[in-house]
């Protein structure tokens, strides 16, 4: 599974991601009504806004793109959620450059790890479970946690918790269903509450 992960990105990569010519300068102007779910910086405070900063531009590109495709579709395509497809809406494809060459000029904070879950969640996050068909998650997002920018895989560590608990519940359950090839689907449709939160959690001291 860890080679199909990785020929999968070097096959799409030309099909997922975009040349981001966007100035980080002009992004940091633009950003003014981003920093009260976001933060300045792009590391937001607010457990449940995810942060941003350090992500890859190209991965904020195509969500920003997305946010915007589903205010023009009423949620039919693109990503859903009400208070991001209101702020895309009105985002130019410059715009949405600029923002996104911005916020991953930024420097990520790492948070911490709770000690009760670091054992289970490395496990995890590093081997799978063969026995359940769980693909590792260094498959995609390499063992840092930090994923890889031409195949599109995001930065994943050091991220709020309960963000991505929520994403995962989301991948899970359908809701959100923007991931390349549904991969995100296909393996969090194999994890348990359990396993999503230790993962959660474990990510959020990842580094």
């Amino acid at each position: 599974m860890k080679k199909l992960c990785l020929l999968l990105g070097l096959v799409l990569m030309s099909a997922t991601t975009v040349a981001i010519d966007g100035d980080p300068d002009a992004g940091k102007a633009k950003s003014i009504t981003c920093a009260a779910c976001h933060g300045t910086d792009g590391n937001s405070a607010i457990p449940l806004n995810p942060k941003i900063a350090g992500q890859h531009a190209g991965y904020l590109y195509k969500q920003l793109s997305e946010f915007k495709l589903a205010s023009q579709t009423g949620g039919s395509d693109g990503r859903n959620n009400a208070v991001m497809n209101g702020m895309a809406a009105v985002l130019s494809e410059q715009d949405m450059k600029d923002l996104a060459a911005y916020f991953s000029s930024q420097e990520l904070k790492i948070g911490a790890a709770p000690e009760d879950v670091i054992a289970a969640g490395e496990a995890l996050y590093r081997g799978g479970d063969a026995d359940r068909g769980i693909t590792a998650c260094i498959s995609c997002h390499l063992p840092d946690g930090k994923g890889m920018n031409l195949a599109g895989f995001p930065v994943i560590s050091g991220q709020h918790a309960q963000y991505t608990q929520t994403q995962l519940e989301m991948f899970r359950s359908g809701q959100r269903n923007n991931d390349l090839n549904g991969m995100m689907r296909g393996v969090a449709a194999k994890l348990t509450d359990e396993d999503i939160r230790v993962l959660s959690a474990y990510l959020e001291g990842l580094y």
